[in-house]
């Protein structure tokens, strides 16, 4: 599919990854519609192309505003969510209708207005699975809320691929990094965290003994794969890993964050964090073969542009 001259509706589009979406539809010539409900997402992402989209300030749970907004779009990527782990484990209920019933909701639009889906979905489906890199036929285990959420939104999308032809792929991020990512919350992502201690030169407080491997994968590499996957016709529903296919330690990436900020904390070390998993690594194949993905940021370049938009 061409992007350019057609419209798309980013759920979660003031969201960290969602809005650097919403930026790189709109240098593809695409018009842009965003519903988010800013609960975790800001306006100040969207603010420098907030006269050129179309913004709802509602909650993916809202069906009629949604359906509204699908209206003439040839596809949706679907990215609002309750995306922390911990704050599904805290909160089962109130993530089960976010993440369950707003997919189902993101389906049935598009279904009803003949669109196609990219959903982001998570590593968090793997659990802690003792067969690693992980691939995406292997058996799932997920620990969290949030992994079974994720997991039951890919179902979701392959019971609506085959029921009603709704087009799409289910995208499972590893660890996503790099501007915009808010590291006021205690639920934002490692690095931010890491980032933003570095900076204020606070200790670095390390969850468990600090082995626990990850794979980090900058934004934009992440947004490419979105477009990649709108672009590729069929898609079936299968999921796709969205990783660079390497990893590092939480230890080397605290190292590597006070190398890029030039700083020097002190690194301290908590219990570990409830449903989170010990190593987490990818096989990354299935995204070159089907939509022609391949991560193309090294890590100490999007290490360095994280640093200098927090030091800004």
């Amino acid at each position: 599919m061409e992007l350019a001259g057609k419209t798309f509706l980013v759920t979660g589009g003031a969201g960290f990854i969602g809005s650097h979406l919403v930026d790189a539809l709109l240098a593809q010539g695409a018009q842009v519609k965003v519903i988010d409900n800013l609960s975790t997402g800001h306006l100040h992402n969207l603010q420098p192309v907030m006269d050129r989209i179309e913004f709802a300030q509602a909650s993916v749970l809202d069906f009629d505003t949604l359906l509204g907004l699908a209206k003439g779009c040839a596809g949706i990527f679907h990215l609002a969510a309750v995306v922390s782990v911990p704050l599904t484990v805290k909160e089962p209920l109130q993530s089960h209708e976010v993440n369950s019933r707003g997919v189902v909701n993101v389906l049935e639009a598009a279904r009803l207005n003949g669109a196609r889906v990219v959903f982001s979905s998570s590593a968090a489906v793997y659990g802690e699975n003792e067969v690693l890199p992980h691939e995406e036929e292997k058996p799932l285990h997920p620990l969290s809320p949030y992994g079974v959420q994720k997991l039951y939104g890919e179902q979701c999308l392959f019971a609506y691929q085959r029921l009603y032809g709704v087009g799409g792929f289910a995208l499972r991020y590893f660890n996503v990094y790099g501007p915009r990512q808010d590291p006021g919350s205690p639920y934002s992502g490692v690095i931010s965290l890491f980032i933003n201690w570095a900076l204020r030169g606070d200790p670095m407080k390390i969850l468990g003994d600090g082995e626990q491997t990850r794979d980090f994968i900058y934004v934009a590499d992440v947004v490419k794969a979105n477009l990649l996957a709108m672009e590729t016709e069929g898609g079936d529903g299968v999921p796709i890993n969205v990783a660079t296919g390497k990893t590092m330690s939480l230890k080397q990436l605290a190292e590597a964050v006070m190398a890029a900020s030039g700083t020097k904390s002190e690194v301290q070390h908590g219990p570990a964090r409830e449903g989170d998993i010990r190593h987490s690594s990818a096989l990354v194949e299935r995204a070159k073969e089907l939509i022609a993905f391949q991560a193309q940021t090294p890590f100490e370049e999007g290490i360095a542009r994280t640093v200098e938009f927090f030091r800004a």
